[in-house]
This record gives structure tokens, C-alpha cells and sequence, in this order.
């Protein structure tokens, strides 16, 4: 049995054999705190071995699905390595638990979903967005390298062209973008959100589940195999960035309020 109740900024709640996972820190826009990040590396391996369970629902409370690092937090990453060396290790686990977890996994994203948060949701298997809601992994704005996934599923995507100009500028896109050029199934007005992700958890849930979560197993092979092959060498490149003068100067940017001025240090 999962003790759910253990989490503090996550939340959940079970309907059937469906599983709504909020991202439940919507001061901070949902902002992948050290605090969340652990909780989230947990929660992914908790959910896969969730028997009474076959559908995960992951999305944000309040107006974002989640805005990725926290910058206010960079700082204290930067004087500590060591924080930044068990980030290291809660990033991989977020990305392989998502693509071991046999759960069918939708991610209704309510809002924006920026860096890591972009990459939870690019790594579910369906992604249904509300219209307004924006995609982008801008770790190269606050002068780090996109380690923690981003690199890895992008491509796979929209092609490598396109996940490098987002990639390299840290732009972000609209969902409706996003789903015209296939990095996510469908961008919709926000009032139908809800009405469009409950559609899709009938019409799975009322399949022939265990050739569901096969098909989504097997689907899923290269994924893993890329991801394993990558997910060291990627973590490593962010982990070199977080100690530059950039990464440095973007964290001092952010404290006083005014775009950095990067020299390539």
C-alpha cells in the first residue's frame, strides 16, 4: 500500500482505477523545489507499483502545470555541490520511473509547463493541454546545460532541427504550437480540460488493460534504451554548467531583478 498521505507537495486522489497526481505547490507556480523534486522521484516508482491502479492523471494546481527548476533555489545548489550531486540522482529517476512505470500515464496540463516540468509531461504517453497553457525548456537562459531530460525526449518529438532551436534558445511555444508540430496530442480550450482528459481515461479504461500497458511496455523500449545510454553524459553537462560564471550571473540577474549578461564564462 502506497502512503499517499506522506507526500506534502504533491497531492492525490483516486477515482476507480484512476490516479490524479497535482503538482500542489501553486505559490511558486509548481516550481520543482528540492523538496517536490525528491517527492516526485518517489512518487513515480510509488505509482508503478500501484496494483489497484491503472491510469495516472499528472497535473499542476492553480495556473501552472509547472515552471521547472526553481531559481530562487539555484543559489544554494551553486555554494553546495553536494545538493546538486543528489539532484543528479533524483533527475534519472524521474525520467527512467516515468518510462518504467506500465501505467498508462496522461499528463493534463493546466498551464505552463517549462523545464523539467515540460519534461514530465513530454514523457507521459498522452499530453492534453489547455490553449493558453506554453512549452519550453529554457536551462540555457539561467545558463545550464538541458540535462535533465529535455535533450532525450525533444527530438524524438518534433525532430532534431526543432528541438535544438527550442533547446539552444529556450524559447517557449504555445500548446497549440506544440500540438500542430506533434510534441504534444492536443491543445484544447481550458474550459473543455477537464471534459477531454476524462474522455480519454473512459475510452483507455475501458480497454483490454493489460494489452494496453504491454503495447505502451513495448512502445517504450527504445525510449529506455535511449534514455539509459544518455541520461548520465546529459546530467553531467548540467552538473559542469551549474559551475560557471553564467549559471552565476543569471542566479545574481534573478536576486536583482534584471536580464543577465552572459560573456561565455
Amino acid at each position: 500500500m502506497v502512503d499517499y498521505p506522506s507526500y506534502k507537495y504533491l497531492a492525490f486522489a483516486k477515482q476507480g482505477r484512476t490516479l490524479t497526481l497535482t503538482f500542489n505547490k501553486p505559490d511558486v507556480l509548481n516550481a520543482m523545489t528540492a523538496e517536490m523534486h525528491e517527492e516526485t522521484s518517489r512518487a513515480v516508482y510509488d505509482i508503478g507499483m500501484d496494483h489497484s491502479i491503472d491510469i495516472v492523471v499528472l497535473t499542476g494546481a492553480g495556473k501552472a502545470f509547472s515552471a521547472g527548476g526553481d531559481i530562487g533555489g539555484m543559489r544554494e545548489m551553486y555554494d553546495k555541490p553536494e545538493m546538486f550531486e543528489t539532484s543528479i540522482l533524483e533527475a534519472k529517476k524521474i525520467v527512467f520511473g516515468l518510462l518504467d512505470c506500465e501505467k498508462v500515464l496522461i499528463a493534463k496540463v493546466n498551464g505552463d509547463a517549462v523545464g523539467l516540468g515540460a519534461t514530465i509531461a513530454l514523457f507521459c504517453d498522452i499530453i492534453i493541454a489547455a490553449d493558453h497553457a506554453r512549452f519550453g525548456d529554457p536551462h540555457v537562459r539561467v545558463g545550464l546545460a538541458a540535462g535533465d531530460g529535455g535533450a532525450v525526449i525533444w527530438p524524438q518529438l518534433i525532430g532534431y532541427a526543432r528541438a535544438k532551436e527550442h533547446l539552444l534558445t529556450g524559447d517557449l511555444m504555445t500548446a497549440t504550437k506544440a500540438a500542430d508540430i506533434g510534441l504534444i496530442n492536443y491543445a484544447v480550450p481550458a474550459a473543455e480540460l477537464d471534459a477531454r482528459v476524462d474522455a480519454m481515461v473512459a475510452k483507455i479504461g475501458g480497454g483490454a488493460m493489460k494489452s494496453i500497458k504491454w503495447t505502451k511496455t513495448a512502445v517504450n523500449i527504445g525510449l529506455k534504451q535511449l534514455a539509459h545510454s544518455m541520461m548520465d553524459t546529459c546530467m553531467a553537462y548540467e552538473a559542469l554548467s551549474n559551475r560557471t560564471g553564467d549559471h552565476l550571473e543569471a542566479i545574481e540577474a534573478f536576486t536583482e531583478k534584471r536580464k543577465p549578461r552572459f560573456t561565455g564564462a
